[in-house]
């Protein structure tokens, strides 16, 4: 067998390999067509509102923005639902997806929120490594999960398609990919309207933003 058919060969080889991670790529970031968006509410939401954050684990403001957040969901529990959707930016945060993929597996297991807090809390951790696996098997063994079936969840269809269909749930908003990004009983929110004058979240100011939408929901309703 000469050269020239050992380069045949090679080249065969080179585009069935990238051919297969084409596929695989695609199907970690195409739409589920036939799976709901997730559904993660926290709240009792005796007012009626709802304040849904699309989020990126990794995402440096997102992370800046929880404290601000979980301080604004408990303050607001009785009267407001809190809700939380995936929009890993997977072009500038290369660990979003994993990231989202822990969540939703640890959501599978009944610990979603407990991995969501333990994900932003430690984000100076996982979210610039090269394996970031090690972190949320540590995460899930933190939480009492099982870490085989957790890491079984976290790389399946399931997961995936969960993910997905929270980003064609955000497509559908025709808003510009950011995060985070709020919506309040489906009208978004800029966040603008959600910083001090130093350009950090402000606890108050998603305060007034959320009361003047129980107050305007209440005027309605009368």
């Amino acid at each position: 067998m000469d050269k020239r058919f050992w380069a045949v060969i090679g080249v065969i080889a080179v585009f069935v390999v990238g051919a297969i991670w084409i596929s695989n790529n695609n199907k970690a970031n195409a739409p589920s067509s036939n799976t709901s968006p997730t559904h993660h509410v926290e709240g009792k939401g005796s007012k009626g509102v709802t304040l849904v954050e699309y989020g990126d684990y990794e995402c440096p403001i997102c992370g800046n923005y929880y404290p601000t957040v979980k301080q604004v969901a408990a303050q607001f529990n009785d009267q407001i639902y809190f809700q939380f959707r995936n929009l890993p930016l997977t072009s500038i945060h290369p660990n979003a997806f994993a990231g989202a993929r822990a969540a939703e597996a640890a959501g599978l297991m009944g610990k979603y929120w407990e991995m969501h807090d333990l994900l932003y809390q430690n984000q100076n951790s996982w979210a610039t490594s090269s394996s970031p696996q090690q972190y949320f098997d540590a995460y899930a063994r933190q939480l009492g999960l099982n870490v085989s079936t957790f890491d079984q969840k976290m790389t399946s269809d399931q997961v995936n398609n969960l993910i997905n269909a929270d980003l064609d749930a955000f497509a559908k908003t025709k808003q510009q990919e950011a995060t985070p990004t709020f919506f309040l009983d489906g009208k978004y929110v800029s966040n603008a309207k959600l910083i001090d004058s130093n350009g950090q979240p402000d606890a108050q100011k998603f305060a007034d933003v959320i009361n003047a939408e129980i107050a305007s929901k209440n005027q309605n309703n009368k």
